[in-house]
């Protein structure tokens, strides 16, 4: 039940706000330990990720996989390590004349307990993407991957579990209500990556807390065809945009607009690029699966 949820949630939550209040401004050493156990996680977990992926999808190409997650994910800690130093420095502001000789200072501060809750179409990027700049401001987090990609979701909590405190990290699986219960719990900030239509419930339950939220819920992605354009270049790139996870991308190109002289042709450079791609669609190990039968 909701309830249950609820208290269960709470008894994870609260050792997380306890941990933030002993250390509210986390050394630099400590936010890169965590960084730098999140990269070993994804290195040594990378096959049985891909693995579960795979079977929660029915199928998913392991190319894909590692292009569009592990890679993204491992270069996105590269850059946080490279720049953290920079991040974490106080920056020197104007101060206005009635405060002189007063200094004024800009400085970053964690916020406490931050929420993940990531949809299914990219289980592990989208889950731990967000995760790398929660760690590397100092804070703790909570994640709630999807119930559509339960083998992963339970791989990466088991993962999770190995490698972090569950008063750094914890994951936590579940339907739908257990989703609606972690969006209304007192944490600290939200980060939502979905449709709009559960966006504006988890703002919804997010707000009886005043908690702040960030919001990704991608959108429609057109493709505009200038008539000087080169039909035979763009269309690989449309079709690789288009076809990889088999569409199942919220920024995948979603429709053309083309000169009315240039559609015939159009139509047809990409009928090619496509078929270039993928020979074949059903039984093809390298095209991906749609998730469900109702998507």
């Amino acid at each position: 039940s909701v309830s249950l949820a609820s208290a269960d949630l709470q008894n994870l939550l609260q050792p997380q706000q306890q941990a933030f209040l002993g250390d509210m401004s986390p050394a630099r050493a400590a936010r890169e330990d965590r960084l730098r156990r999140l990269d070993h996680l994804i290195e040594t977990h990378a096959e049985a990720f891909a693995a579960s992926i795979s079977q929660d999808f029915g199928t998913r190409s392991p190319v894909e996989i590692r292009i569009t997650e592990t890679m993204l994910v491992r270069g996105g800690i590269r850059h946080a390590l490279q720049h953290l130093a920079t991040w974490m420095k106080p920056r020197r502001v104007r101060t206005a004349l009635a405060y002189r000789p007063g200094r004024a200072l800009l400085a970053p501060q964690p916020l406490g307990v931050v929420g993940i809750i990531s949809p299914w179409n990219y289980p592990l990027q989208l889950a731990l993407a967000p995760l790398i700049g929660a760690l590397a401001a100092g804070n703790r987090a909570m994640l709630k991957p999807s119930e559509l990609t339960p083998l992963f979701s339970a791989a990466l909590q088991a993962a999770v579990a190995a490698a972090f405190s569950a008063d750094e990290i914890t994951v936590v699986t579940g339907d739908a209500a257990v989703g609606k219960a972690f969006a209304a719990l007192p944490l600290n900030h939200l980060v939502f990556t979905g449709s709009t239509a559960v966006g504006r419930e988890v703002a919804q339950a997010a707000a009886k807390n005043l908690t702040p939220v960030t919001l990704e819920l991608g959108g429609k992605s057109p493709a505009i065809i200038d008539a000087s354009c080169n039909l035979d270049g763009v269309a690989d790139r449309l079709a690789w945009g288009k076809l990889i996870n088999a569409g199942q991308t919220c920024i995948a190109p979603d429709y053309a607009l083309v000169p009315r002289g240039d559609v015939e042709r159009f139509v047809q450079v990409l009928r090619t690029s496509m078929l270039r791609l993928y020979p074949t669609f059903r039984g093809n190990p390298d095209y991906t699966s749609i998730v469900s039968e109702r998507h």
